[in-house]
Formats: C-alpha cells, sequence, structure tokens
C-alpha cells in the first residue's frame, strides 16, 4: 500500500481546504478545546462586526480582527485536514479492492457460489488460478502464488501454504497459480482492509495518553488566560480612574478576544491532532499499519528490542552446506538420513537439507519403506524433526541437546567427536543439526547463515537512543553467543522456546522497561500480545497478526528499527512545537501588553506615558501590536503544518543531548520569532495603511 502522494497534491490539498470548512462543526470543534475557544471568540467579535456595522460605526480594526480570528480557526483545521489527506486518499484506494467477489464455499464436498459478503468465520472456500481471496483466512490446503501488490505495493508475489508460518491470506488479493482451500477467520466488516481503511482514515485513532495529558495542560493553560483577560478591563479601568485619564487603555470585545486568542496556547493546539494523524500516517507510507496511536508512541519510549535472529540479523533461510560424519559413519550415511528425517520440515532449513543431499550424494528417490513411515514434524517445542520406519528403525534430526536427549532416552551413546563437531560448527557461528538412528548418532548438519550487512552500526545506534537490543534464536548458546558478537547486540536468549520468549518480555517489563518485539507465527503470538509494541509480519500466521498491534505489510522484521525512529520524532515533534507554542505566547505577552497599557500616566497631552518604555519594540500603536500578533498567530501554524506533518528530524543521541537542543531551537527560537514576525508585520500595516 505504498503511496507517493505528496504532503501538497492538489487533490490533497482542496480536499484539506474544503475539510477545513466542514470541521467548522461545533460537534467537531468540541474535541479540541483551545480551538473550540478561539472559534467562539471569533463568532463573539462576528456578532460585534455585524453590530457595528448595523449602527454605522464599523472599523477597519473589528473586520480585520474578525477574518484573522477565523482564518486561525481554518488553519488549525486545515492543518488537521491536510494530515488526514493522504490516509482517505490510501483508504479511497483500499475500498476499491472490496469488490463484489462470489465466493465457492465448500458445504461437505459440494461447491456453492457465494456472495463474499455471505461468508462467515469457519466457512470452507476454494480458491484456483484467476480467483480473488474473498475473505481473510488460513490456508488449510494446498499451496499457491498469490498477488498481493494491491496491499503491499510489491509486484512479486508471495506463496502462501498450508501449515507453517505463511499460510494467511487476506481477502481482496488475487490467485495466481494452483489451487487453495482457505478457512474464513474474520466476520463481515472484520477483515484485515476494512481495518485498515478504518485506521487510515482515522475513524478509529483514538488519542493517546500522552495526548490527553497534554490536551489537559493546554486546557489549564488557557483557563489561565481566561482569568487574565476577563480581569484586565477591570484592572484597566482602576488604572485609569487612578491617573485620571478614562478610555487611556483600549478593553474592547475584539480587543480582548485578540488577547486571549494571542496568549492561549492555539499554535500547538491547531498542530496537535494533525501531529498524531502524520505520525501513524509514516509508518503507513513505510508500510506498516499501526492499531493505535498508543502503539507508535509506546515505540518511542521503547527501553528493550528483542529481535529474530533469522532474517533480522542474519540474512536468513540458513542453507545447510556440510554433512560431517560420527566415527563409524560416512558423510553419505549422514546425508541419507538427514534426508529421510526432514522430508515432513517445512522450514527452509529442513528443505535446504533435502537439497543438499540431492545434489551431493544425488539421493533423489525415496525408499520403498518410506510408504508406511510415520512422520514426525518439526516443532518450536520438540526442535527436532524425523520419521519412524517400519520395523522400529527411528531417525531424527535436530538441535543437538534435544538429540541427545531423545538419543539417552533411547539408551544410546554420544561420541565425543560428536561434541567437537558440534562446538567447532557453533563456533564459526553456524547451526550444528545433530542426525541420530535410534540410539546411535550418525553425524552433524552444518547450516550457515550470514550476518547482515551494516546491521552492527544499527545495533550502534540503537545503543546510542539508550535501546538495549536482545537477539531471540534457537540455536545454542555457543552458536548464538557468535552471532550476537559479530552483530553487536547486548544480549541473547539462546535455544528460545515461545514460553521462554513471554518470560523474558515479562522479565523486562517488570523491572519497569517498555518492550517490543517482531514475530510471524501462531508461536509467537503471545509474545507479540504481551510485548508493548509488536510487530507482526503481513506473510504471517492470522494468530499473529491478530496478536500485535502494528503489521509490516513488506515482512521486513528490521523495519523494526525504523519504527522506532518514528515514534520517537512523534515525540519529538510534539514536544518540540509545545515548547514552540509556549515561548510564542510568552513572546506574544509582552508584545501586547506594553502597547495597551503606553498610553496611560501620560502628562501634558502627550500621547504615551512612562509605560511607553516597556514598548521596545516600537510597535506603531496598541491596534497594530494587537492586529500584529493576531497576524503572527494565524500564520505561524500554517507555516509549521509541514513540520508537524514532516516531522521534528531524529538523530540518535542521549535525552539530555535532545533536550538541550530542542530548546535551544524551539525555546529560544520560539521566543526570537514572535518579536521579529510582529514587528514585520506591524510595519507592513503601518506603510499599507491598514493599523
Amino acid at each position: 500500500m505504498k503511496s507517493n502522494s505528496s504532503t501538497w497534491n492538489s487533490a490533497l490539498f482542496t480536499r484539506a481546504v474544503l475539510d477545513s470548512f466542514r470541521k467548522l462543526d461545533p460537534r467537531v470543534l468540541r474535541r479540541n478545546t483551545v480551538m473550540f475557544i478561539t472559534a467562539l471568540g471569533a463568532l463573539l467579535v462576528t456578532i460585534v462586526a455585524i453590530h457595528d456595522a448595523l449602527a454605522g460605526a464599523l472599523s477597519g480594526f473589528t473586520v480585520q480582527i474578525t477574518l484573522w480570528l477565523w482564518f486561525t480557526v481554518l488553519f488549525a483545521n486545515f492543518s488537521e485536514a491536510i494530515a488526514e489527506g493522504r490516509g482517505k486518499a490510501q483508504a479511497d484506494t483500499l475500498k476499491r479492492l472490496r469488490t463484489k467477489t462470489t465466493a465457492r464455499r465448500l458445504i461437505g464436498n459440494r461447491e456453492e457460489s457465494v456472495s463474499a459478503a455471505d461468508l462467515r468465520k469457519g466457512d470452507i472456500v476454494v480458491c484456483e488460478t484467476g480467483d480473488t481471496i474473498p475473505a481473510d483466512g488460513e490456508v488449510t490446503e494446498g499451496i499457491a502464488s498469490v498477488d498481493e501488490s494491491a496491499i503491499t505495493g510489491e509486484s512479486a508475489p508471495v506463496i502462501r501454504e498450508s501449515g507453517g508460518d505463511r499460510s494467511a491470506v487476506t481477502g481482496g488479493t488475487r490467485v495466481l497459480s494452483d489451487r487453495i482451500v482457505v478457512r474464513v477467520s474474520v466476520e463481515p466488516g472484520g477483515g484485515f482492509i476494512d481495518r485498515m481503511i478504518g485506521l487510515v482514515e482515522g475513524a478509529s485513532r483514538q488519542r493517546t495518553p500522552n495526548e490527553i495529558s497534554l490536551g489537559i495542560l493546554l486546557v489549564a493553560l488557557t483557563a489561565v488566560f481566561l482569568v487574565v483577560v476577563a480581569t484586565l478591563p477591570f484592572f484597566a479601568r482602576f488604572s485609569e480612574q487612578l491617573a485620571g485619564q478614562p478610555g487611556a487603555v483600549s478593553d474592547s470585545i475584539p480587543v480582548l478576544v485578540s488577547l486571549l486568542v494571542c496568549l492561549i496556547p492555539t499554535t500547538i493546539g491547531g498542530l496537535l491532532s494533525a501531529i498524531g494523524i502524520s505520525g501513524i500516517d509514516r509508518l503507513t507510507r513505510r508500510n506498516v499499519i499501526a492499531t493505535s496511536g498508543r502503539a507508535v508512541e509506546a515505540a518511542g519510549d521503547i527501553d528493550v528490542l528483542l529481535l529474530d535472529k533469522t532474517g533480522t540479523i542474519t540474512l536468513g533461510n540458513r542453507q545447510a552446506v556440510e554433512f560431517i560424519p560420527a566415527p563409524g559413519f560416512t558423510a553419505a550415511d549422514t546425508a541419507a538420513a538427514a534426508r529421510l528425517a526432514s522430508l515432513a520440515d517445512e522450514t527452509p532449513e529442513g528443505r535446504s537439507i533435502v537439497v543438499l543431499a540431492k545434489e551431493s550424494f544425488n539421493l533423489r528417490q525415496p525408499e520403498p519403506a518410506t510408504a508406511q513411515a510415520v512422520f514426525v514434524p518439526f516443532t518450536a517445542q520438540t526442535r527436532m524433526s524425523g520419521v519412524d520406519l517400519p520395523g522400529g528403525r527411528s531417525l531424527r534430526k535436530g538441535a543437538a541437546d534435544n538429540v541427545r536427549a531423545w538419543i539417552e532416552s533411547q539408551h544410546g551413546t554420544w561420541p565425543a567427536e560428536v561434541t567437537a563437531s558440534v562446538d567447532r560448527v557453533a563456533r564459526a557461528g553456524g547451526t550444528p543439526l545433530v542426525v541420530s538412528d535410534g540410539p546411535q548418532v550418525l553425524g552433524v548438519v552444518y547450516l550457515k547463515d550470514v550476518v547482515k550487512g551494516g546491521i552492527k552500526e544499527r545495533f550502534a545506534e540503537l545503543r546510542r537512543m539508550g535501546i538495549r537490543t536482545i537477539m531471540i534464536t534457537g540455536d545454542n548458546p555457543l552458536t548464538a553467543a557468535a552471532i550476537a558478537a559479530e552483530a553487536g547486540v547486548d544480549d541473547f536468549l539462546a535455544q528460545a522456546t515461545p514460553e521462554m520468549k513471554l518470560a523474558r518480555i515479562r522479565e523486562e517489563q517488570a523491572g519497569g522497561r517498555l518492550v517490543a518485539m517482531t514475530g510471524d507465527g501462531t508461536n509467537d503470538a503471545p509474545a507479540l500480545a504481551q510485548a508493548d509494541v509488536g510487530v507482526a509480519m503481513n506473510t504471517g500466521t492470522q494468530a499473529a497478526r491478530e496478536a500485535g498491534n502494528m503489521v509490516d505489510l513488506d515482512s521486513n522484521p528490521t523495519k523494526l528499527i525504523e519504527i522506532v525512529s518514528i515514534g520517537k520524532q512523534l515525540l519529538m515533534t510534539r514536544g518540540a512545537l509545545t515548547t514552540f507554542s509556549i515561548a510564542n505566547d510568552v513572546a506574544k505577552y509582552f508584545a501586547i501588553i506594553p502597547a495597551l497599557f503606553a498610553g496611560l500616566y501620560a502628562v501634558s497631552g502627550g500621547a504615551t506615558g512612562p509605560l511607553s518604555i516597556l514598548n521596545f519594540m516600537g510597535l506603531h500603536s496598541a491596534e497594530s501590536a494587537i492586529l500584529s500578533a493576531v497576524i503572527f498567530n494565524a500564520l505561524i501554524i500554517i507555516a509549521l503544518v509541514p513540520l508537524a506533518l514532516r516531522g521534528v528530524r531524529y538523530r540518535a543521541g542521549s535525552t539530555r543531548s535532545l533536550l538541550a537542543r530542542n530548546l535551544l531551537i524551539y525555546g529560544v527560537g520560539g521566543v526570537i520569532a514572535p518579536f521579529i514576525g510582529i514587528k514585520l508585520i506591524d510595519v507592513a500595516l503601518v506603510t499599507l495603511h491598514l493599523a
């Protein structure tokens, strides 16, 4: 679901402008307290302007204030609308996938044609070459090539097959070859595409805890300035009475509303929603679907990353490269037994053993005895596969410790030479698998994998972020230690079972740390559900996709590192713009208030008094100061929209250095920018005779 649309694409821009007006609906505005109060202020000034116009006393100042206050509200709506725009465009694309599809539902051995909308969870459907898969489900029979480009954006077809971790299929994708039988796993309207549409449209986006906390802060600041502005007329009257200068301070409704709008945090109030939406959008454009903004935020606070070794740290798809015989046996004996023991092993490693045996020893035809054999498939718990042949012969192939336990249960012996071979392979960073025939060890299979280029530097970057990395692998400790040292991870979990993964996550969380992990199999589902950020691979099982709170459509486990960076960028952007907004308010306070009271205590009929020294910006008049501040307040929102959508640039570093950098740029910059901007606008207004 890759999108090439630009932020300022003309269609998106037009849609955002129209949505800006639609969002003037009070039912929409009230979700944002700051902008709701701004809109009420704009409405109040509009009423005053209409009253003055009917009385023939309408001033240009009131007209301009009215227009700029409404522009402030519209610009805030625009920032949210433009952030939602790309999501809506993606949703439109997805909706086109929901065509009316006819499904071939199986009832016993009989097929019937039904609408895809009539399918229910648990129904069995048949899909053949050219068919559109009618609903999300699991392949229960067969293997097929499937086109998922409409969702992932990748033109290359993928393989979907029964069993294993690549059995999940998505409604709306198309079968390119062969035949599969699919069990529907969702009710109508609950499919993956339906959920994606809801997420990218923002319909199901809930405010995150950080947004709620910040919203409370903004409401509190707004309440404070409401009190300040509400009491200002009384203070002005008192000061005028002491000075004997009635009317020296302008405290009309347009002035007071303008002052309130300039002092409350309208900048961050107008951009807050856009920041949250754009964070999810940045993930979506990287083909990651987050089920909630909470998950994106949690990614920014992650302390520990759990990563599978195969396919994440290494290139994956470990390949058998050598058969190492035990004493008394040949490499051909080891290869023949390993091949038979791997026939029921659907993992890439198991398949590579069969291929190597064929290529090295021309072992191609099945033995006659295998027709009555009982195959033992590989599982994450047993970490072995094998076959039980007629006559009581049992072949096993798997991890050294598990096979050793099997041999000892058969009252067999474990040669020291096999231990040496296992250690040699493990120290080389390979994975040793031991092959046995009943109580006898036949030899070792050497599986080789390669650490990805540049992965060590990426882990070093994570370390600079303060994130600890833990490699998860089913390998023995020696192999795991060798790969961990080469890759530069901080820790590793060897011979990991699903229960061990879950226990490790809980252990880290009990220590107050936030944990992220990736997974694609049903056995990863408990750990994905337990992790604070669980990224499920789209190629994985339905159980894994439902357990995680993110789905990677590209099924690239290393993308977890990008997800963490986007989460941190989201938090930094929100913090930076909040700092900028509050700093702006402070600067605008010192720009407006002195200009308002500059005429107090004037002597000898002068226009200004001693308080005019506080008007160090030299603003032309109280009206021009207020109008300049209101204009600046509106324009700064629209000026910051690209930054809110793009996000503050994130560089790996300590929290202290990042805080210092942002305070310098957005804190100090937020104080300086209004002084410069308001002064320039004041000069322009005077030059154009608008104030």
